[in-house]
């Protein structure tokens, strides 16, 4: 099957329906066994959380191996696209990021749902910013870089992504139960996030009209100051090319971790300056459908 024109039809198909709600979602099966997993086998061990993310990514990766064999033998060649661009667009989440983040400019108070830092006590610039950060990075988790994987290695791939994104999401975290555990999916995620969150943050300097050798230096140089090897790209590209000082001082747990600045410009983040970042949503979805539709004539 061309694998750019089953990334073409997965983009729209979450485009124009989102997340489907007559089934379970893959990511919630896949969180289902690592809960699971945990439960029986926890230990304080790197070892011990490597045996759960290889054991989750085998048999993610068999599964969706053996579904696209049996699909590639049907005789009817519409139908194997049918039934792969169906579960290739369960591994998008443009439409329910966009949808989740705009929510925010009118209920302000759904932020705790889309993000892991205290919320509480967030005043209104601080809220309008969590928000512009969380569509900023997870355009590169939710968007780029499954559709990478899916380009580049079909069905397997894109869920063997998604498997490795929501073992850092249970699991990935710098405290005292996961410090171990989570390491290796944690060091996993970060390798299968380097190409795609940096073609995310070009992208957005790019489609905002900012894509010149002064705003790149300066994603680089920022983005780099993060204590992720990814994440801080695109929100450095984000608040670069909205003029929006992000990043900065932030509570997580009860506890103020000191982050530097990304971006340049205003501090006092707006409503408004939600939409001017969702914005750049039409723009992104033109330029990869011509993308990937291209891909299909090469």
């Amino acid at each position: 099957m061309n694998l750019f024109l089953l990334g073409f039809f997965a983009y729209l198909t979450d485009k124009y329906f989102g997340e489907f709600s007559f089934t379970p979602h893959p990511v919630v099966l896949m969180g289902k066994y690592i809960e699971w997993f945990e439960t029986h086998f926890y230990q304080k061990s790197i070892l011990r959380g490597a045996y759960l993310t290889l054991s989750l990514l085998a048999l993610i990766f068999c599964l969706l191996y053996g579904v696209s064999y049996l699909l590639s033998s049907i005789p009817f060649s519409y139908v194997e696209l049918l039934f792969s661009t169906l579960l290739a667009s369960t591994t998008i989440a443009s439409k329910m990021l966009h949808d989740s983040v705009k929510e925010i400019v009118t209920s302000p108070e759904k932020i705790a749902y889309l993000v892991s830092r205290d919320t509480k006590n967030l005043s209104p610039s601080e809220t309008h910013k969590a928000a512009i950060e969380t569509y900023a990075e997870n355009l590169s988790d939710g968007v780029i870089a499954p559709l990478f994987y899916l380009v580049l290695l079909g069905l397997p791939g894109a869920f063997v992504y998604k498997a490795i994104n929501t073992l850092d999401s249970m699991v990935g975290y710098k405290n005292e139960r996961y410090e171990k555990f989570g390491k290796f999916a944690a060091r996993l995620d970060d390798v299968a996030n380097f190409i795609p969150s940096r073609i995310t943050a070009l992208l957005i300097l790019l489609l905002q009209g900012k894509c010149t050798p002064y705003y790149l230096r300066k994603t680089y140089i920022q983005g780099r100051q993060h204590e992720s090897p990814n994440a801080g790209y695109p929100i450095a590209a984000m608040g670069l090319a909205l003029q929006l000082k992000l990043g900065g001082d932030t509570s997580y747990f009860g506890k103020i971790k000191h982050k530097p600045l990304f971006g340049e410009g205003k501090e006092k983040i707006e409503r408004e300056d939600i939409e001017k970042a969702l914005s750049l949503q039409p723009k992104l979805d033109i330029f990869l459908l011509i993308l990937l539709g291209m891909g299909v004539l090469l």
